[in-house]
């Protein structure tokens, strides 16, 4: 492999690597545009921690009353409720722990921290709304064939003091970041359950003004619904993560053509897109250059079109000149798709910006 990194002596291949690394992770957009590897929106984990304590404590609260009110007045809403508040409190307290491990530093074995924490914490907050779902919809069949009776003033005072308790917490959790998946998946909880509390209010005042039982029931089918759709939303994103696929909406093989159209770039493999966490975007590529040209400015030029265009300010670039020594020492075992400017693929096959390797 070629250790000559321009046309002056240079660093080797490997302190190319880590002056790439060295160089992105320093200057990073700015928090106003919702980027980076901080909140996207200027608040601070600190006041994230303090949002969602408060939002907890509301929510446990209410929560233990809503359990008596609803067998006492024999509702599935209600009770559908009181389950759906346990899960958002649970999912609260997953959030809280998760932002205390994800700010451990990088230790032993674990070289990025605990920072995917947060995306467990997201993926169990969805897996148990899809449980929970599953259950309600079952009960709810069942209460449709079989009605109880259901006392439908208290499940409307109920339903109604649930909306302003989950309006509140809504409230609070909305004003910390969201853009980590951990605290979304918190947040749908509870948006979910400002859903279902609308539904039960409404259900409790169709019991109350015409004795039809089964509005109680189908209220709660509505929530297993809302619930259902949350759920399958948190474990595809936090399921991409775990997978390591390129952050939505971020195309690796468009990258890969824009890496090419820099001057002097002659191929473009072994390139990777993915996320460290939710927010946390990072890239990694092994990059041939022209023989004679500087792949110290080449490098820098295309660690600012990463992070320019497609906010990815963590990247790792091995840049090298092109050469048979490379190929053979280097790439023999690459990952993906091998992109090619067209002008240099025109002379030979033809056009094929980016073709299958092996």
């Amino acid at each position: 492999m070629s250790a000559d990194h321009g046309t002056a002596p240079g660093p080797s291949v490997g302190d190319g690597v880590v002056a790439a690394h060295a160089a992105v992770t320093g200057p990073a957009p700015s928090k106003a545009n919702g980027h980076g590897h901080g909140h996207g929106h200027g608040v601070s984990a600190d006041s994230d921690k303090k949002l969602l304590s408060g939002a907890l404590v509301l929510i446990l609260a209410f929560m233990a009353a809503e359990v008596v009110v609803g067998f006492a007045a024999g509702s599935l809403a209600l009770i559908t409720d009181a389950a759906h508040m346990l899960t958002d409190a649970a999912a609260i307290a997953l959030a809280l722990i998760a932002i205390r491990l994800s700010a451990r530093p990088p230790a032993g074995g674990f070289t990025y921290g605990l920072k995917r924490v947060e995306i467990l914490s997201a993926q169990a907050n969805g897996i148990t709304l899809l449980l929970l779902a599953a259950f309600f919809v079952y009960e709810s069949i069942n209460r449709m064939i079989h009605p109880p009776e259901v006392e439908g003033l208290l499940v409307l005072v109920t339903g109604v003091v649930g909306i302003v308790v989950n309006l509140i917490a809504t409230w609070l959790i909305s004003k910390a970041n969201r853009s980590s998946l951990n605290i979304e998946g918190a947040f749908q909880h509870i948006l979910n359950d400002l859903f279902a509390f609308i539904a039960t209010a409404l259900a409790g005042l169709v019991v109350l003004l015409t004795g039809f039982t089964r509005a109680d029931s189908i209220a709660a089918l509505i929530v297993a619904a809302l619930m259902l759709k949350a759920g399958i939303g948190l474990v595809r994103d936090s399921g991409r993560i775990f997978m390591e696929a390129a952050p939505a909406g971020l195309d690796p093989a468009a990258v890969g053509a824009e890496l090419c159209a820099v001057p002097g770039v002659v191929e473009v493999h072994d390139l990777h897109v993915w996320e460290i966490t939710s927010g946390e975007p990072a890239a990694s590529a092994h990059i041939l250059v022209s023989e004679g040209l500087d792949c110290h400015q080449i490098r820098s030029e295309i660690e600012t079109l990463l992070a320019e265009r497609h906010h990815l300010t963590h990247s790792t670039l091995q840049v090298d000149h092109a050469s048979s020594d490379v190929e053979a020492a280097h790439c023999s075992d690459a990952h993906g798709a091998v992109h090619r400017p067209v002008e240099v693929t025109a002379a030979g096959t033809g056009p094929d910006p980016a073709r299958p390797n092996h």
